[in-house]
């Protein structure tokens, strides 16, 4: 319901109505329950004490920026199932830009709870923040990486701006004080961290070879796997540039499991996990249950990837909070 609220709120822009691709990446998106960015303002609208309603400018605006980012991250990482390769680069990057504007005005509404000039000013302004800091971390992100310094640079600037932003506005439209929205923030931003490793890892193991094979050195695992050293770098530098064949891919991955790469990965991937439930659990939250089902969505990925490798599941990435959130969460 809420997803459809938002693909409507988005529709209501003329300039939207009026333009069919504009429309069709609207309608052609999917949503996935906790895994959708675009929940997350609705989750820290509630966690303050708000309403669903109040947040689905947030939503919205989440929604356009997600849109925007990934029609650009298509044309940059030269994907080939991209919008671009059927509407053409101009036109897809065209459509980025709508969308970069669209965001902006869906949060800005006549309409919204919170009318104080102090408040709409901070949420463009995080909207307009994020914007640019993603859009420089992509410019980063075309550069050959060669280090874990240099991936960690890029990650910082690329993911987690995007995260933050969309607990922030939705903390601020559910009526939350500019301390706790901040507060959110920085979850935000640990939780973009977390889900950017999970997915690299998850994309290093999965068969048959994803795009991050083609751009080795922008994944964590490969990457460390190609840097670090260890016995079998050399083998593994020959094998990665085979991942197409399915049995270089295989012995590959294996070697990604034997040269600590997913140990390693895992380890990041408890430290951020901690972090951030250290930060959920020092905030003044009405009820920190929506949150804290956001940051349990995003851990069973990483459960399910342990378990089908026979690897015994961390303690440490298990989510408790209040007694009565983990009945529910089962």
């Amino acid at each position: 319901m809420k997803f459809e609220l938002i693909k409507a709120r988005i529709r209501t822009l003329p300039e939207v109505a009026a333009w069919p691709q504009m429309v069709d990446v609207v309608e052609r998106a999917v949503h996935r329950e906790g895994r959708s960015i675009w929940d997350y303002p609705f989750a820290a609208s509630l966690a303050v004490g708000g309403t669903e309603e109040a947040a689905l400018p947030g939503g919205a605006a989440v929604f356009c920026a997600m849109a925007s980012i990934h029609l650009v991250d298509d044309i940059l990482d030269e994907d080939p199932e991209g919008d671009y390769r059927r509407l053409g680069t101009g036109p897809a990057a065209n459509l980025a830009l709508a969308f970069q504007a669209a965001a902006h005005r869906v949060l800005d509404s006549p309409t919204l709870p919170i009318v104080t000039a102090e408040t709409r000013a901070a949420l463009q302004e995080s909207l307009a923040g994020m914007a640019l800091a993603t859009a420089f971390g992509q410019n980063l992100d075309t550069r050959p990486l060669r280090s874990e310094e240099e991936y960690w640079q890029v990650l910082e600037a690329k993911t987690p701006p995007l995260f933050g932003m969309a607990l922030y506005v939705g903390a601020l439209l559910g009526g939350a004080p500019q301390g706790v929205a901040e507060s959110l923030q920085r979850l935000g931003h640990v939780m973009g961290r977390f889900i950017q490793v999970s997915d690299d890892l998850s994309d290093a193991l999965k068969t048959p070879a994803g795009a991050d094979w083609r751009r080795r050195f922008h994944n964590l695992p490969i990457l460390y796997a190609m840097t670090a050293e260890h016995p079998e770098r050399d083998e593994f530098l020959h094998l990665a540039t085979r991942a197409g064949n399915p049995a270089a891919l295989a012995a590959a991955q294996k070697i990604l499991l034997r040269s600590g790469a997913v140990s390693y990965c895992a380890l990041k991937l408890i430290e951020l996990s901690q972090q951030a439930r250290q930060l959920l659990g020092s905030l003044p939250l009405a009820d920190p249950g929506p949150v804290a089902r956001l940051l349990e969505h995003q851990i069973k990925p990483l459960r399910q990837l342990f378990e089908s490798m026979g690897v015994d599941e961390p303690a440490a990435l298990t989510v408790e909070w209040a007694p009565e959130w983990a009945l529910e969460c089962g």
